[in-house]
């Protein structure tokens, strides 16, 4: 009993601690809730005190900083920005280069295996026909001569490609491989002698060297038998390697590659019977970019959409209430913050690229929330209010969650633009987001709460909004003509209120359509199990997207559509996708190549592919001279110097090989390379990963030491995490922001539905992009780095009023919550998607991938904010059980005394009447 009667007690102390301290965070978080209110109160008296000054210093400071675009500069290396920073590929690409440069490759220039720097390439098909017919051989190699006379001036001397080609041994110019077959063929057929078959995708030419040419003959239909080589083929692609080593050079082969594919353009012109498609190395950069310039007039039009749509947004019948400048004021808002934060940007020295695209849509979508949440507070404010009070109690209503929202926007923006980021796309973008961001916030309290300032004096002195003229009362109103009356109509409120009367902002069209309509809809109990159902549905799909999400490291994804890069690419992949790149097989160390077990090791790893290898060359040479393989040491080693390499057959292989002298005199191969092909379906990218995946997994385990490079792998190799790392981590500091948040807000249930929220937009986003065919790149990924904050930005203001009303059902808060903020919500979305439109019809597939997420972003979080929680919030938590006080006295109960609006024709009358 003793024992029972102490843990009584002892239960009974931690109950009333844990109380205690229930009580005191709970009174901690309304102090912390309150006394930042009451800070946004006085910043609010502050901005309403000197208007003149808040409204000119943003607008000066914009115009000042403006004039730095005169160093305006572009981005103009392309791996710079969408290749991982930090992978192992540009690490063994580094490896590669020192072990074998550009200009000892030599014939084994073979899919721009090492980057070469410039150069230019052409995809030549038929519109009828095999390309191996006799009249399309002519035309090829009529084009051939055509390109290698190009010529190009500078400094009064004519440049040919001879002059900028790599050079051989011979001091000649080094062309594909396939111009020596087909010119083979022509002198063949001119004097009428037969030529050996052209086979693939190895063939042997006239030297008796065999040569690679899968990546130079495509859509190929070999013979029955197999004997008669090549029977019908759609596609060449043929490339000419310059040698830009010095400044000049790289002027002139800039200006060559230009040249390049205007002169293809005329001779396709005139042999209307060939398609070509050039490629250069800038033409990449060049189409990246392009998205910028054929944005232009698509953007433009989209501001003045979201322009019109904002003004016709804030205006109402009542021509005094109307505030269609402030609409305007809105757009001009966002737009001083974003010519301020693209001046700071120019004046560090920064590079704009074509993903800067975003950046105006994020400044639009954080600013709108923000503006119209001010201008719908402001019509529930006291018209019998001083201005100064009105704009006061604006910012103590709105500007707490609308600067936790934009703490939120800092913090994901921030951690993806850290170091930790490793694409450079995606830090830059998030960099100059949050510099965005932050002015928009800035530019908003004051040069937008300014302007407030200035519309409330005019609304107080019942002064049209746009003429700026004294509204006459009603019954000298009644004199004017009709014309002058609509003009003129307002509805006067001359007594004092001691609420505000709201009735008077009923006019306003999407206020009506929301506390008349929509609010009794969305919150019947019929309508209740249909949204939930359909938010089932939603589910399911969303979660059918995600389960097939793919990473988008295909470059065509970033480029305009109606470009060379975009054709060229198609005509690759149609033509030329029988065969994956050429990976270049390196073993960097030396190895005992005349041990029997490593030659079986060496040529099972290569066993499968399509090989161009010095080493299964000598083998089979060795073979032929009825020698084994298995040699000793030196005398391996010397065959392979004086006899196999000194054929003119295998004498390009003595650039895939490094002898070094060893001590005793002897030579020995420190280092050599092979070049290995795979066969590939049209899942091209997808093979290639994880081939790539599985010969650095051999290349771990293997004896032999060797990497494998290929200038593709640098886009690649670690892609997918990370492009994905910035997303999770935004997602964490998100999350760690909201329950940090927890102890300012009156409420942890508002954290919680936050949470809630974001998770369910960002999954549909993620599930649904990926149905609508949008791969997880760059772009997408910053796109879902911002779905973070849009639903945070909507969904804040209606949590907390739900959250925070007392007195009053469930159904009955949801109304008043959506009557409060779902209309500046509903005017968001409204101006957003306006703004969004436009931008469908720019050609270029980044802007493509950038309209369907933001819109699917914008699409989602409307359908959260304005069916799913009004309808969620009336049966789950919190709670919202009505006080009653019991009044004692008399032998009934009664109820509390309610105040109720009565609105006469000239006051608000205040009736108290008993329920």
């Amino acid at each position: 009993m003793v024992v029972n009667g102490r843990l009584e007690r002892l239960g009974s102390r931690r109950f009333f601690l844990a109380l205690i301290l229930w009580i005191h965070s709970r009174m901690l978080r309304q102090v912390l809730h309150e006394g930042l209110r009451t800070s946004f109160h006085k910043l609010g008296h502050f901005v309403a005190n000197h208007p003149v000054f808040f409204a000119s210093a943003p607008v000066v400071i914009s115009i000042l900083l403006g004039a730095s675009f005169s160093r305006y500069r572009i981005e103009e290396n392309v791996e710079y920005l969408l290749a991982p920073k930090h992978s192992l590929a540009k690490i063994e690409g580094n490896l590669v280069d020192s072990l074998f440069p550009v200009n000892r490759s030599k014939h084994t220039l073979y899919s721009d295996l090492q980057t070469p720097g410039r150069y230019g390439r052409v995809i030549v098909t038929s519109r009828r026909g095999s390309i191996l017919e006799p009249q399309y051989v002519d035309l090829v190699l009529k084009l051939h001569r055509t390109v290698t006379q190009l010529q190009v001036p500078m400094l009064r001397f004519n440049y040919t490609f001879n002059h900028l080609c790599l050079l051989d041994d011979a001091k000649n110019c080094i062309v594909d491989d396939i111009i020596h077959a087909l010119a083979e063929t022509q002198a063949a057929r001119a004097s009428n002698r037969s030529t050996p078959p052209l086979r693939y995708p190895i063939t042997s030419l006239r030297d008796g060297r065999e040569a690679y040419i899968g990546h130079q003959l495509g859509g190929v239909q070999p013979s029955a038998s197999g004997r008669d080589g090549v029977r019908v083929a759609r596609a060449l692609q043929l490339t000419y390697y310059l040698h830009a080593a010095s400044p000049l050079n790289e002027m002139v082969a800039a200006r060559w590659e230009l040249a390049f594919c205007a002169e293809l353009e005329r001779f396709g012109r005139q042999h209307p019977e060939l398609a070509l498609y050039p490629f250069t190395s800038s033409s990449l950069q060049r189409d990246f970019q392009r998205t910028s310039r054929v944005s232009e007039q698509p953007l433009l039009f989209s501001l003045v959409v979201c322009l019109a749509l904002a003004v016709l947004c804030c205006s109402m019948r009542d021509c005094v209430r109307t505030k269609p400048w402030l609409g305007l004021l809105a757009l001009v808002t966002i737009s001083l913050a974003t010519l301020t934060s693209a001046g700071i940007f120019n004046l560090v020295g920064g590079k704009y690229n074509s993903t800067y695209l975003g950046i105006p849509f994020v400044m639009l979508g954080h600013g709108l929330f923000g503006t119209f949440e001010m201008l719908s507070s402001w019509r529930r404010t006291r018209e019998d209010q001083h201005v100064k009070e009105r704009v006061a109690a604006v910012f103590s209503d709105c500007l707490l969650p609308f600067t936790a929202s934009t703490a939120l926007h800092l913090v994901t923006f921030g951690i993806g633009a850290s170091p930790f980021t490793n694409i450079e796309a995606v830090r830059l973008f998030c960099r100059n987001a949050c510099l965005s961001v932050l002015f928009n916030y800035l530019y908003i309290l004051t040069f937008f709460g300014s302007n407030l300032v200035f519309a409330g004096y005019l609304e107080n002195n019942y002064r049209h909004s746009l003429f700026c003229r004294r509204v006459p009362k009603p019954e000298l109103l009644q004199q004017k003509p009709a014309w002058y009356r609509f003009l003129m109509y307002t509805q006067y409120n001359e007594g004092p209120a001691s609420e505000p009367d709201m009735h008077a902002y009923e006019s306003h069209l999407l206020v009506a359509f929301m506390k008349r309509y929509y609010c009794d809809w969305i919150t019947n109990t019929y309508v209740k199990p249909f949204v939930v159902l359909f938010y089932l549905v939603y589910v399911s799909f969303a979660l059918m997207g995600y389960l097939q999400v793919s990473e988008g490291s295909d470059l065509s994804n970033m480029v305009a559509t109606e470009t060379g890069t975009i054709a060229y690419m198609r005509a690759q992949q149609r033509y030329f996708s029988s065969y994956s790149p050429v990976i270049g097989f390196y073993i960097y160390e030396s190895i005992e190549y005349w041990n029997a077990s490593v030659q079986e090791d060496l040529l099972e790893y290569t066993k499968g592919f399509e090989r161009i290898s010095w080493f299964e060359s000598y083998l089979n040479y060795l073979h032929g001279l009825n020698v084994s393989a298995s040699l000793p040491r030196s005398n391996f080693t010397e065959r392979l110097r004086s006899g196999f390499l000194r054929q003119p057959r295998y004498l390009h292989f003595s650039d895939d090989i490094i002898f070094a002298r060893r001590a005793d005199g002897d030579f020995e191969v420190v280092a050599s390379r092979m070049f290995l092909v795979a066969k590939t379906t049209e899942n091209k990218r997808e093979e290639m990963s994880i081939l790539l995946d599985t010969l650095r997994k051999l290349s771990l385990t293997s004896r032999i030491k060797f990497i494998i490079f290929n200038p593709s792998f640098v886009y690649m190799d670690r892609y997918a995490s990370s492009v994905g790392a910035p997303l999770k981590n935004s997602y964490i500091a998100a999350l760690f922001l909201l329950f940090f948040s927890t102890f300012l807000a009156a409420d942890p249930l508002v954290n919680a539905w936050l949470t809630v929220t974001v998770a369910s937009v960002e999954f549909g986003v993620v599930g649904f992009m990926t149905l609508w065919q949008v791969e997880l790149d760059c772009v997408s990924v910053l796109c879902l780095i911002y779905g973070v904050n849009y639903a945070v930005d909507s969904s804040a203001p209606l949590v907390s009023a739900f959250v925070l009303g007392r007195e009053h059902s469930r159904t009955r808060w949801v109304k008043l919550a959506l009557e409060r903020h779902g209309v500046p919500a509903l005017q968001s979305y409204l101006c957003y998607g306006a703004a969004l439109l436009p931008v469908a019809a720019v050609p270029s597939n980044l802007t493509g991938t950038l309209f369907r997420c933001l819109f699917l972003t914008m699409l989602i979080t409307a359908f959260h904010c304005l069916a799913i929680l009004p309808v969620l919030l009336t049966f789950l938590p919190p709670s919202k059980r009505k006080k009653r006080e019991r009044k004692r006295g008399g032998a009934d109960a009664r109820d509390e005394i309610e105040c109720v609006e009565m609105v006469d024709s000239t006051r608000v009358v205040d009736q108290i009447t008993t329920v």
